[in-house]
């Protein structure tokens, strides 16, 4: 049997709306199984410049062999030249949240 491992996806967008969309579309597809919309302000280095913004944090469970499909809708519907995708293992997990996220991923 193969050895499912869960993770938790990071990424950050410019505004509630652009959350929305990528936040539906991910889990109409069934590639994510959960996100949290969480307002941020970042500061970071962007083209030589330090750079401040408020933005949207979408932190979501998921699946590390869902990855790509996650990046490649992303991609899609991002409206960053640049963005940070970022995937975190879940080292552990309750057994209800295990079942949970079995039934609502997609299966490869």
């Amino acid at each position: 049997m193969k050895t499912i491992k869960f993770c938790q996806v990071w990424l950050t967008v410019g505004s509630k709306e652009e959350a929305d969309k990528i936040t539906r579309s991910l889990l109409v597809k069934h590639l994510v199984a959960c996100v949290r919309q969480i307002p941020v302000s970042s500061d970071f280095r962007w083209q030589g410049k330090i750079e401040h913004s408020d933005e949207v944090l979408l932190q979501m469970e998921s699946r590390e062999d869902l990855f790509d499909q996650v990046e490649k809708e992303v991609t899609k519907l991002h409206t960053y030249s640049t963005f940070v995708l970022e995937a975190t293992p879940v080292s552990a997990i309750s057994k209800s949240a295990e079942k949970w996220l079995r039934s609502e991923l997609k299966n490869v």
